[in-house]
């Protein structure tokens, strides 16, 4: 029999080694730590690219007439707070997040006015990234239904009138009221107290004056006394809600005045007051008072 030549080297060899295939398990050399000049280029490229896909998809959507996701961008109002901001530095994981938290302060602010419509590439622009983020932001946004897509343009604020306010309040009664006469009976009034620093936060918020900054504040309050009935899904629920009732109405004030924002933050520790109390009637009164106000 013929005696088998030398097998051929394997040019192949395992990864990183250049070694021939000996029959045994290949030997994987661990990736080298990349210098952070290098990892902020790739960054860098990876934040073009994608501003180039949205160009081109903006570029296609014109092209055809105008699909349901191409927007003009000319003749949209002035938005004070947007535009006159520096840039948002972000980080891409988070971008979406950071975009919708900042749409949703306009809203509670009136930068993005009721009825006005506002297109993804100019709000990107005003933002500092691109209007991939954007649109989605405002897709949430949508079913939240604090806007509405309108082809061809963008997304429109939605309009709100007194009808609507007083029926979210009416819904947050029928929630939360029964919830809170419920815990008034069980929470100790250790427990109550530390809630305490959240409410004279919102108390600090108001005299600012400033909607959106006392609108987080006035939310966290709330959020803390639901938790202690361990109901996620209360939680939450109430915590939609609550933001929907923040938004401006249709034709009213910008914003509610020094005077209005310190009254309803008074509210919260006049209703902890009550809770450690256990006033039951109290409490009743100063939650249904509280959410007529928003």
């Amino acid at each position: 029999m013929e005696q088998a030549g030398p097998r051929p080297r394997d040019t192949h060899g395992s990864p990183g080694t250049g070694s021939p295939d000996t029959g045994k398990a290949a030997v994987r050399v661990p990736p080298q730590p990349r210098a952070a000049a290098e990892v902020s280029r790739e960054r860098e490229r990876d934040r073009e690219l994608d501003r180039a896909r949205d160009r081109e998809r903006d570029r296609g959507a014109a092209a055809a007439g105008g699909s349901a996701r191409g927007e003009h961008t000319h003749g949209e109002p002035p938005l004070p707070g947007i535009a006159a901001a520096r840039p948002i530095v972000v980080q891409r994981a988070s971008v979406r997040g950071q975009v919708l938290d900042a749409l949703r302060t306009a809203l509670v602010a009136g930068e993005l006015a009721p009825g006005e419509v506002y297109s993804a590439p100019v709000l990107g622009e005003r933002l500092g990234v691109s209007a991939t983020p954007v649109r989605e932001a405002m897709q949430q946004l949508a079913l939240e239904g604090a806007v509405e897509v309108v082809p061809n343009r963008g997304f429109r604020v939605v309009e709100r009138g007194a009808r609507e306010l007083a029926e979210l309040a009416e819904i947050r009664g029928l929630i939360e009221v029964p919830v809170m006469l419920r815990l008034a009976r069980t929470v100790s009034a250790g427990q109550w107290a530390e809630l305490r620093p959240l409410a004279e936060a919102s108390v600090r918020a108001a005299s600012t004056g400033c909607r959106a900054t006392y609108a987080e504040t006035d939310r966290a309050f709330h959020r803390a006394v639901l938790a202690l009935a361990g109901n996620e899904q209360l939680v939450r629920i109430a915590d939609d809600l609550h933001r929907r009732a923040q938004w401006p109405l249709v034709g009213g004030p910008v914003s509610r005045g020094h005077a209005d924002l310190i009254a309803d933050a008074a509210e919260h520790t006049a209703l902890l007051d009550a809770l450690i109390a256990q006033d039951l009637v109290v409490v009743q009164s100063l939650v249904r008072e509280h959410f007529a106000g928003g």
